[in-house]
């Protein structure tokens, strides 16, 4: 049964954009981490976890609902945290072969495979003017990277592995929409990461992942990861995606080249190109365009959901 609705506390928009910011960071820390990539990845789900907890003493009917849950939705959050791990684990090993820039690129073209989720599962069609600002913004990323891409060598592996990156992680949205109309964000959260979690830490026992002995400032870089792209970024995804949908929150995201590409230049030393600066603008007029065009979010205004798939329902 679907709960009625609260209208949200804070406008969806504005907190996609921090959302969006928040994520922004995520590639620049994993640079930063000598830790391998499956490490990096669970210990910034553990870390997140780890910092969820405390707040289910502020949050007591999360453990009722969280108990309460029918098998059907443990086994959506089960199939969200498989997607989220594996997301993860694709876009953490592209860093070791391809370039910031070129990676967070391809990992952010998720918007390709939301316009067909959100058809197939949730019958969404979208305005002529919304598309054509969608594949605005897209070209905008290939703007961006496109000095970076490679056809050849450990790069073009980089870059095939961003991409199975970019279409997991739209299964993992795809998943939210549907279940944060019945799920709370916290609830929903903390299941998943738990979740998540635990499939990378099996993961990185199956193939001979330590644990241990890496050193304070790997450390210091996966509380980072955990603090600011997942709980003050992916978290707050989770919570708008119950009035924003996949698509639109894919679309967001294709703003997350533009701060990584201004946070490598300040911290990686990174130089931002012509083609970057251009791009960029691309991107932000693409987003703006498709916003101002897009029917399928329209439940913002009227502080009503994304409808739940006719075929998940």
């Amino acid at each position: 049964m679907n709960k009625p609705l609260d209208k949200p506390l804070f406008p969806p928009y504005l907190a996609l954009f921090f959302g969006v910011l928040a994520i922004s960071t995520s590639a620049i820390f994993v640079k930063l981490s000598d830790a391998p990539s499956p490490i990096i990845a669970t210990y910034r789900l553990v870390f997140s976890v780890v910092l969820t907890l405390p707040l289910l003493f502020w949050n007591r009917g999360a453990i009722a609902e969280i108990v309460r849950m029918p098998r059907k939705q443990w086994l959506l959050c089960a199939l969200s945290g498989a997607f989220l791990a594996s997301h993860f684990l694709l876009w953490f090993e592209s860093l070791n072969y391809t370039s910031v820039a070129s990676s967070t690129v391809l990992v952010t073209l998720q918007p390709l495979f939301a316009f067909i989720g959100g058809y197939f599962f949730f019958g969404e069609k979208l305005r002529p003017l919304a598309l054509t600002g969608g594949l605005l913004a897209i070209a905008g990323s290939f703007v961006i990277g496109w000095g970076d891409f490679r056809v050849g060598g450990m790069a073009l592996w980089g870059d095939i592995l961003a991409l199975a990156g970019a279409a997991t992680v739209t299964g993992y949205w795809l998943i939210a929409q549907y279940i944060r109309q019945y799920l709370s964000s916290f609830s929903y959260t903390l299941v998943v990461y738990s979740i998540t979690s635990v499939i990378l830490v099996a993961y990185d026992l199956a193939f001979g992942y330590s644990l241990t002995g890496y050193s304070a400032a790997n450390w210091g870089w996966f509380f980072c990861l955990a603090l600011f792209p997942t709980l003050l970024g992916h978290s707050i995804l989770n919570w708008i995606i119950k009035w924003l949908n996949t698509t639109t929150i894919s679309m967001g995201i294709l703003g997350e080249p533009i701060g990584t590409a201004i946070l490598a230049y300040f911290i990686l030393g990174e130089v931002v190109t012509m083609p970057q600066y251009v791009g960029g603008l691309i991107i932000l007029a693409g987003i703006y365009l498709f916003i101002r065009n897009n029917q399928t979010s329209k439940g913002v205004e009227s502080g009503e959901p994304t409808s739940p798939p006719k075929k998940l329902a």
